[in-house]
């Protein structure tokens, strides 16, 4: 099922300012995972092809599981899950719909992070560095602040309800921390929703990053990027 094309620049507006500063912000406290939601098969992660490989399975963080340790994703890593769509049936939600996104950071552990949250099972993501970060759909530049960029895509997903509203409480778009400058949404099109992340490595070049994933006690579904500080 096609969902509404519904750019997320439009869509997603909300801004939660006290959710972006402390520590416990996002979603770095996890809970025991919860069954598996509705609508999903059994999730496999996968590696993309290239150098940078994922380490599977390996618990970190609690509840966290790891999907992709600390590497630079030079090629794109993508983590896959097998999603049944429509999630729920008609009049319900095709595809997982983000419902948050929180950024935290973490001096003692060495990393700022940025999490998203889904309602409805996890969607495959895939983050790595490019150039420039551009809009699903029509490829416009995403400016960003920073000198690396990486790109945080999922799919089957969206961030809007049936009439087009946005479904995710959002921090501002500058960040600030030492390396993890800034995010902006990229788009929400066609089942694909992207992120920018705008990172400055204090000694230029790029960073490793690791990513993650954990069930809340709610049932919600998170994703989270860590990007190394230094």
């Amino acid at each position: 099922m096609t969902p509404q094309r519904v750019p997320l620049l439009a869509g997603l507006v909300v801004l939660l300012a006290a959710a972006c500063t402390a520590t416990d912000h996002d979603g770095a406290a996890p809970t025991t995972s919860a069954a598996p939601a509705a609508g999903t098969t059994a999730a496999a992660t996968t590696p993309a092809a290239g150098p940078s490989a994922p380490t599977g399975a390996t618990p970190a963080e609690g509840a966290w599981r790891v999907t992709y340790d600390w590497t630079v994703p030079t090629a794109a890593a993508r983590v896959t899950h097998q999603v049944r769509v429509p999630v729920t049936p008609a009049p319900g939600e095709p595809l997982p719909v983000l419902v948050e996104v929180r950024v935290g950071d973490h001096p003692a552990e060495g990393f700022s992070r940025i999490t998203f949250a889904f309602r409805g099972p996890t969607p495959s993501y895939q983050v790595g560095y490019v150039p420039q970060v551009s809009t699903e759909g029509r490829g416009a530049p995403v400016e960003l602040p920073g000198t690396a960029y990486l790109s945080v895509r999922f799919d089957p997903a969206q961030a809007h309800d049936a009439r087009g509203a946005g479904t995710a409480t959002l921090p501002p778009a500058r960040i600030g921390y030492p390396t993890l400058r800034g995010w902006a949404a990229a788009g929400d099109f066609e089942g694909h929703l992207s992120f920018g992340l705008g990172l400055r490595p204090l000694a230029g070049g790029t960073l490793p990053v690791r990513l993650g994933e954990a069930t809340r006690a709610d049932g919600t579904h998170v994703v989270a990027v860590d990007v190394r500080r230094g």
